[in-house]
């Protein structure tokens, strides 16, 4: 049954009869993010709506494979503490695909790392275990992420949990979907294998994850010294098979048993690298604070 076939046959939502709307709190390669006031129960959501010839373009890569949507993989998360809630998802009477999420009042780990005044001095350790164990709830559960990067990560209101969202790359860790070939994902975080068009797996989503947690330490790459590549991400993304820049470098205070975690993370020899997220926890199960 292909992608559309799933979604054809429910019901249809009127989303601009059923909601009152915000302006796009978000906007993703192939989607926006909007958030959405109930115009009966006043309950606010966050309404996600696809660009189906984007997504068309991405699904055609998997023609045969009876590959899941992404509302059908994120619904599977909907209990999980540090993943988005997705709680309905369908087509619109505009024909395009939504997903009905909580809305988080937070901002993403990306904005974060911009602030010139650092909010996550001291809590790091917290945020990095939660994403941690959502990432391998998503392995638990049969699929690869395929998209880790702090975009993709966003804070609730009261900075009390970090989440993992978007599942629009994710897909499953089996044949045919681990094939060479398949090079999605944000370069800056992408995997060696993933870059050098090689078979995949889950460690992928752990390469992505020890780059992003190396900038939230540090708000830098690994390979990128200063400035000089971040205009040309495409190129940035061929050095990930060099040795990364010592973390200790850029923070030096940082807890040595999660500097060396996070070094095994980023590991260009998926064989050499840390092998799953349980196996990183485990690593810095004994890691209180984010300094030494």
């Amino acid at each position: 049954m292909s992608f559309f076939s799933k979604l054809f046959g429910k019901a249809k939502l009127d989303y601009r009869e059923k909601y009152d709307l915000s302006q796009a709190s978000m906007a993703g390669t192939m989607s926006s993010v909007y958030k959405a006031r109930d115009k009966k129960t006043g309950e606010i959501v966050a309404l996600k709506i696809l660009d189906m010839k984007k997504l068309a373009a991405v699904e055609s890569r998997f023609k045969g494979t009876k590959k899941p949507t992404e509302g059908e993989i994120a619904v599977l998360f909907r209990d999980h503490p540090y993943i988005v809630k997705t709680f309905e998802q369908g087509l619109t009477t505009d024909g395009d695909h939504y997903l009905i999420m909580e809305y988080l009042e937070g901002t993403g780990l990306n904005n974060v790392l911009m602030f010139q005044q650092d909010p996550l001095d001291g809590i790091r350790t917290m945020y990095v275990r939660q994403v941690a164990e959502a990432i391998q709830a998503v392995h638990d559960n049969g699929y690869i992420h395929r998209d880790i990067c702090p975009r993709n990560l966003i804070f609730t209101g009261d900075f009390d949990a970090l989440k993992l969202t978007d599942f629009g790359l994710s897909v499953p860790n089996r044949f045919p979907f681990t094939e060479p070939g398949n090079r999605t994902g944000t370069a800056n975080y992408m995997a060696p294998e993933l870059v050098r068009r090689r078979p995949t797996d889950h460690r992928l989503d752990v390469f992505s994850f020890g780059v992003t947690i190396y900038e939230m330490f540090t708000k830098q790459l690994p390979w990128i010294r200063g400035d000089s590549l971040r205009g040309d991400t495409g190129k940035a993304a061929m050095t990930h098979d060099q040795p990364p820049d010592p973390i200790t470098r850029h923070y030096p205070n940082i807890n040595p048993q999660m500097a060396k975690a996070i070094h095994s993370c980023i590991e260009a020899d998926p064989a050499k690298r840390c092998q799953s997220m349980n196996d990183f926890l485990k690593m810095i199960q004994s890691v209180a604070t984010d300094n030494a």
